[in-house]
């Protein structure tokens, strides 16, 4: 009997973490990375400065796994050298008062199971030459909401090796010199990139080198290249759906770059305007825009393929995502790509490009050329007297004790979620 007890209980405690793992990392998490636990049920770390490093710093914030990191301050925080991020971390860029946080400077690296929301990145030409701006490599079960990615030096974004991954509403854009390239995803596995703006990169957006749903995005000033295909000799999967591609000042006629027999597309549902003549009127993506080549200079084509994509007539993956008509997922992403509860001056200048449709936009060789980085005001965070992440007016009003911390990662009803990260949510609506 006894033994049979303690199996009893192995069983239901085995079953509880089965379901704990499934819990999405946020409600509107969707794709691949939906499943990210991040710092859940971990410790709580409050960013209370602005400094590169030390006791209250973000970089101090990420250096231990298992953490959520909420922000006491916002303005911008100068690095001079690359974070390395830890697992199991939730980054609740929600939480900055104000206008928000800015990690500005040089890379951040992030790890296994994380959650990052709401935070704007952006490197500078004075980090190394080869240098991104957020990387993800050697990682699983990641989810990006609401992140803003720009000025890194050979890309704004790599992902390298990488399994279930998630970039939803975040914005692409404005890298710098040398090579001025919008994302590489370089042999990642299970990636959902759905509505994210891709915007002033003069290539890849991303370079899909990968297995990859890239759902209701727009891409906006490309170079030379638009969406971009992994040609080469190792096969990739792309599922591409209900996009839309809108050319600007720099845009060649590459919309769709660089595919081969190796990408293995299915294609539905995608737009192009090439028009630049300030209103959304784009035609149909067809399935020969993958596969065109220039071999007929009296017929416009507006793909760079250079032998064209294998097409499939069904999904390479099981969608996990809401899919909008491409003219929604527009203004979805107009209205909320990137750090988009409070935008900043810089990335309302560059949604003010994507408003143009065509007119306006510029691919930057250095963050002082588009302007540089400027003040973020300054801000406070409200009372938390026990320091458990969530303000004492919301404990109150919810039935917690403001003076027990411990009170924060207790579940929060059937939520599936703990009370900090039902405060977390509540900042935010969901997608």
């Amino acid at each position: 009997m006894i033994y049979r007890r303690i199996h009893i209980t192995a069983f239901f405690s085995l079953f509880a973490l089965f379901s704990y793992a499934q819990q999405l990392a946020f409600p509107g998490a969707e794709g691949f990375g939906r499943f990210a636990t991040g710092g859940r049920g971990g410790q709580v770390y409050h960013v209370t400065n602005l400094d590169d490093s030390g006791s209250g710093s973000f970089r101090d914030a990420v250096s231990v796994p298992g953490r959520t990191v909420v922000f006491d301050v916002a303005g911008v925080i100068n690095i001079k050298s690359k974070i390395a991020a830890k697992p199991r971390i939730t980054v609740a860029g929600q939480t900055a008062p104000g206008d928000g946080i800015v990690v500005y400077g040089t890379g951040v690296g992030f790890a296994d199971s994380s959650i990052i929301r709401y935070v704007r990145f952006r490197g500078s030409i004075n980090m190394p030459r080869g240098a991104c701006t957020v990387t993800a490599d050697n990682a699983k079960d990641v989810i990006f909401d609401h992140v803003t990615v720009e000025w890194g030096r050979w890309d704004n974004f790599h992902i390298k090796g990488t399994s279930n991954i998630t970039l939803q509403y975040c914005l692409i854009g404005e890298p710098i010199d040398p090579q001025r390239f919008g994302a590489l995803f370089e042999d990642p596995h299970n990636v959902t990139v759905h509505h994210c703006l891709w915007i002033d990169n003069h290539s890849r957006n991303p370079k899909a080198k990968a297995g990859i749903e890239y759902i209701n995005n727009v891409v906006y000033n490309w170079g030379v290249n638009g969406l971009v295909g992994g040609h080469s000799g190792a096969n990739h999967y792309q599922d591409v759906i209900g996009n839309y591609f809108i050319a600007g000042p720099n845009s060649g006629h590459a919309f769709l770059g660089m595919f081969t027999t190796t990408d293995h597309v299915y294609q539905r549902g995608n737009y192009i305007d090439m028009n630049k003549d300030g209103i959304l009127n784009g035609r149909p993506v067809s399935d020969t825009d993958f596969v065109s080549k220039h071999v007929k200079p009296a017929i416009i084509v507006d793909s760079n393929s250079l032998k064209g994509a294998t097409l499939q007539h069904k999904p390479n993956f099981k969608l996990d995502v809401k899919v909008d008509e491409a003219e929604v997922a527009y203004q979805k992403v107009l209205t909320g790509a990137g750090a988009s509860l409070h935008r900043d001056e810089i990335d309302n200048r560059i949604i003010g490009y994507l408003r143009s449709l065509g007119k306006e936009g510029k691919i930057f060789k250095t963050e002082a050329e588009a302007g540089g980085q400027g003040k973020i005001k300054p801000a406070r965070s409200p009372q938390d007297s026990d320091g458990d992440g969530i303000p004492d007016d919301w404990e109150t009003a919810h039935g917690l004790d403001p003076k027990n911390a411990k009170d924060a990662n207790l579940m929060a009803g059937k939520s599936g979620y703990t009370n900090l990260e039902s405060y977390l949510n509540s900042l935010v609506p969901a997608n």
